[in-house]
């Protein structure tokens, strides 16, 4: 059976496959991810899984329930990484759930559902800069507009893909019904502090951040820094500062999360006054309503401060995605699973993070597992797990699976749902 130390040893092995020698970085279709399908495919294989790699280049491994063909449980979470990453965010998730199918092999052959484990190719999107690139092909959501996609170096997405082994005209393939699938369970880190700050190694994941990110661009008038005095001055940087503060003010009053993460002043020059700032705001809640209220706020904060200092202002959307509840049968599962593990009230969190379950949603039910992560630092090398948490996590885990086969069990009995059907 595989314990926490093989799973933690086997994230060491794979932050060794990376695209670059002086820090892990494992970017979608490259040699390293491949390097890294390597290792996951033997760990499958042992695991006695049947593997292959679709052709949006996720790595999946099936275990057959009580007859072939039966629609599966999915577990996974995604291989690739952000540029200079720690070695746990996905991967552990990804080794987690083949340490699970490990210890159930002997069970799946009697389940009315089959039993498979997904490494997906791209959560990150840090090489084509479109994130969940391998779940919404999954999910049957890919749009062909995305081969056009180029990275750095000018690489078509759709080339990388051949380049990779993959046929772009089959992407297709790779999607799966609602019939095919019961449900899509992950355990993740939490990259976050509230199970640490609560001395909890698991927590419960309700839901998964609905995001906004949009432009602000604030305009005044670039004039003399010496020449120009107070009352006539419209500093366009100085209402974007204030604009910055009023970010931060407005959402943590309402329990959100936004962020500005970059400003672009002009003309930029030491002695002229600022005449131009465009400034990014990314924006998160554990629902869409909290989300939609927190902007109603924020730019009528934004209208009335540039009013007053007499500068004009332009907003203009860049991404949208909704928030993504975790089903509630899932999460009686996972909560079952805690409890199994030791901590009787397990806890309720929810994550600002995305994650590929916001695709996979679209497909079939979601639910996740968190693990407490060292002060919730994540996309950093000095992301940490303890053994002990990671042991909790795997029990957990276990548990659950095995809960959500018995609850498909009883939904497939005389006068149960189908398979395959929502719960």
């Amino acid at each position: 059976m595989t314990t926490a130390a093989a799973v933690l040893a086997r994230c060491d092995a794979l932050a060794a496959c990376s695209d670059r020698p002086d820090h892990l970085d494992r970017a979608h279709l490259t040699p390293a991810l491949a390097a890294a399908h390597g290792l996951v495919e033997g760990w499958m294989t042992a695991a006695g899984l049947r593997t292959w790699r679709d052709q949006a280049g996720n790595l999946c491994g099936r275990a057959e329930g009580r007859e072939p063909g039966l629609p599966a449980l999915l577990l996974g979470s995604h291989l690739d990484t952000v540029p200079d990453a720690g070695r746990y965010d996905g991967m552990l998730g990804v080794l987690m759930a083949v340490a699970v199918a490990e210890r159930l092999r002997d069970e799946v052959a009697t389940w009315p559902c089959a039993l498979e484990v997904v490494g997906f190719t791209d959560e990150e999107g840090a090489r084509f800069g479109t994130a969940l690139l391998g779940s919404r092909a999954l999910a049957g959501t890919w749009d062909d507009a995305w081969w056009a996609l180029r990275d750095a170096d000018g690489t078509t997405l759709a080339q990388a893909a051949r380049d990779f082994g993959l046929d772009p005209a089959l992407i297709g393939t790779a999607a799966r019904r609602p019939t095919d699938l019961v449900a899509y369970l992950e355990a993740h880190i939490e990259q976050g502090p509230l199970l640490e700050e609560a001395d909890r190694s698991l927590g419960v994941v309700t839901s998964i951040a609905g995001a906004q990110r949009f432009r602000v661009e604030v305009v005044g008038e670039a004039r003399h820094a010496g020449g120009t005095p107070y009352p006539r001055r419209r500093d366009a940087l100085a209402g974007a500062a204030e604009a910055v503060l009023l970010v931060e003010r407005t959402a943590r009053a309402r329990g959100t999360v936004a962020t500005v993460g970059q400003l672009h002043v002009e003309p930029g020059a030491v002695n002229v006054i600022p005449g131009r700032v465009v400034l990014s705001v990314d924006l998160r809640a554990a629902t869409d309503d909290a989300r939609d209220a927190t902007r109603h706020e924020l730019l009528a904060g934004l209208e009335c401060l540039c009013a007053a200092r007499g500068l004009s202002m332009t907003v203009t959307d860049l991404y949208e995605a909704p928030a993504t509840t975790c089903a509630g049968w899932l999460r009686d599962a996972l909560r079952a699973g805690v409890v199994a593990s030791g901590d009787d009230e397990p806890m309720d969190v929810w994550s600002p993070a995305g994650h590929d379950g916001m695709a996979v949603t679209a497909v079939t039910d979601v639910g996740m597992l968190f693990v407490r992560c060292h002060d919730g630092i994540s996309h950093h090398p000095d992301e940490a797990v303890r053994e002990r948490d990671v042991a909790a996590g795997l029990d957990a885990f276990t548990t659950a699976v095995r809960d959500v086969a018995h609850r498909v069990a009883a939904r497939t009995a005389p006068g149960g749902a189908r398979p395959g059907v929502r719960a």
